[in-house]
């Protein structure tokens, strides 16, 4: 099975990629999702002891915890080093089912996927681009986004045009669904025929 790295900077159309990507029949891991799930259960413990005050419920609030680590490094670190363990476990408990079920490409949906250095556990990285100026346009028009916000954000990840340098794929989402949806079969058609590259 060969496994595509999924990846692209915020506002970028990842999330629309990875579901077009399940759409055509691809067993799809979404690291943020996972993220959602471990807040509500398993991870919460452990955050709220890292940060107290940052769960209610036995639930992480994910607000208060952004409030929280958004502008300090040395917190994201430490909450990187209570989530980045659980989400491996369950990513590889997908990988092993998605190979189990006989699929030819699994996709693993990673946002950080080059911060991480996720490029070495996957056989090719698909990275999703669109126009700065879309880019800017969709994040901003979400809820509870500032100018402020969107910038911390960006200062975390890997510049656009380095991600683009370093992909084996790109997706532009500047046109609508249709051109995705190809870009997607032409990716899946090359992808069977790649050497496996994970270490």
């Amino acid at each position: 099975m060969i496994i595509l790295g999924l990846t692209g900077s915020i506002g970028m159309g990842k999330s629309t990629t990875a579901k077009l990507f399940a759409e055509a029949g691809v067993p799809v891991y979404d690291a943020d999702a996972t993220v959602h799930m471990l807040y509500e259960g398993e991870a919460a413990p452990s955050i709220e002891a890292a940060f107290p005050g940052t769960t209610a419920d036995g639930k992480v609030d994910r607000n208060r915890l952004s409030a929280r680590v958004v502008h300090d490094p040395a917190a994201i670190k430490q909450l990187e080093q209570i989530v980045h363990p659980m989400l491996g476990a369950s990513r590889q408990k997908f990988l092993r089912e998605a190979e189990q079920s006989g699929a030819p490409v699994a996709v693993v949906d990673i946002p950080l996927l080059f911060e991480t250095g996720g490029e070495k556990r996957v056989d090719a990285v698909v990275v999703v681009t669109t126009t700065p100026e879309i880019q800017r346009q969709r994040i901003l028009a979400r809820d509870n986004m500032t100018g402020e916000k969107l910038d911390a954000i960006l200062a975390r990840q890997l510049p656009d045009a380095e991600k683009r340098k370093r992909a084996d794929f790109v997706v532009d989402t500047s046109h609508g669904l249709d051109p995705v949806r190809a870009r997607i079969r032409d990716i899946l058609d090359q992808a069977v025929k790649l050497p496996r590259r994970r270490s």
